[in-house]
């Protein structure tokens, strides 16, 4: 599928509520957020805001990501400068992005995508971090240095112990507000 043709179906979706994503060369539909799914993207907002007052976490940013930008995808949340996204379209380029993030819905996708194509598509995109909070398994994953479309390091906390967001992000997080947002 070309990009033009991807924008165009996504761009009609939306229209009628429906979000998709092009990574790997599929399309997927996004999940629509519950409402726990919906705090844990306040609460991190928040909390990268007390850490980092430079930055914003926007929620749900279009991004063109894979080699080449070939793919689309709407993390939950796509860290960066304040205003870093100004005067750019639906599907903004990454490359100042700091960090995306994904919360897991109960979705039967989930496992595929949150945590295998995902992955892969922001690592080859150069995303510094990528966060995964994992409701499933009650876990938050932290992705670090992409190499060779690859993360090459990967960190696990269960949902309590804190975790380190490695720079460029820069700060730990305490994980055990995340406890209150699991089924």
């Amino acid at each position: 599928m070309l990009a033009e043709e991807f924008e165009r179906i996504a761009a009609a979706a939306a229209r009628e509520g429906v979000r998709l994503e092009f990574i790997h060369g599929k399309l997927g539909v996004k999940a629509v957020p519950d409402g726990d799914h919906d705090e844990i993207i306040r609460w991190l907002t928040k909390y990268c805001m007390q850490h980092r007052p430079d930055l914003w976490l926007y929620p749900e940013r279009g991004l063109r990501v894979e080699t080449c930008r070939k793919g689309y995808a709407k993390p939950d949340g796509a860290l960066t400068a304040d205003g870093g996204f100004a005067g750019q379209g639906e599907w903004a380029d990454p490359d100042q992005v700091l960090m995306v993030v994904e919360v897991t819905s109960y979705a039967g996708d989930t496992d595929k995508r949150d945590r295998g194509e995902k992955p892969s598509a922001y690592a080859q995109t150069g995303i510094p971090v990528y966060l995964l909070i994992d409701r499933d398994t009650c876990e938050t994953l932290v992705y670090g240095e992409p190499e060779g479309g690859a993360y090459t390091k990967l960190v696990r906390r269960r949902f309590g112990k804190p975790v380190e967001l490695p720079a460029p992000v820069g700060f730990s997080l305490d994980t055990e507000p995340l406890k209150d947002w699991v089924r």
